[in-house]
């Protein structure tokens, strides 16, 4: 089964196209005429050694020029820890996506081993060895897009 794949392969690639073969990612950059994406940094020149400012991409870079601009981009806080959620009041967790990967140090904090849990939207979960409750507050944004995977 192998070999005929192979072989119905190397036939497709010895037949003349009639297509002009180029790299996709060259096409854009050339038809749009701007320069790099602004989530790609510049790079550092030749002979130099590259500092975050310059080679940063992507999230990252997002949260570089955030830094810089003095705005926390991404919320480092630990979520509530001063009371035991209940099925009543569940400590809510902000979240941008349907569900979400939380971890719970009990209450007071550091009451137990940490222990990490997936979050839904459709779900509330109960800490198995403190108890307490967390419910996810989905927030829908229909003109925010965030990557699939």
């Amino acid at each position: 089964m192998l070999q005929a794949a192979v072989r119905s392969v190397a036939r497709s690639a010895l037949r003349p196209s009639s297509v002009a073969v180029r790299a996709l990612s060259t096409t854009p950059a050339r038809r749009s005429g701007g320069g790099a994406p602004q989530l790609f940094g510049p790079g550092a020149k030749p002979g130099e050694i590259a500092t975050d400012d310059v080679q940063a991409t992507g999230l990252e870079r997002i949260q570089v020029l955030g830094e810089k601009e003095g705005i926390e981009v991404f919320d480092f806080k630990p979520l509530e820890s001063s009371r035991i959620g209940t099925l009543a009041d569940p400590i809510k967790v902000l979240s941008w996506e349907p569900n979400r990967i939380i971890g719970c140090t009990g209450s007071p904090a550091e009451s137990h081993e940490l222990l990490w849990m997936n979050l839904t939207a459709q779900k509330n979960r109960r800490c198995p060895e403190c108890g307490s409750v967390y419910a996810l507050d989905y927030n829908v944004n229909e003109t925010l897009q965030l990557h699939e995977h």
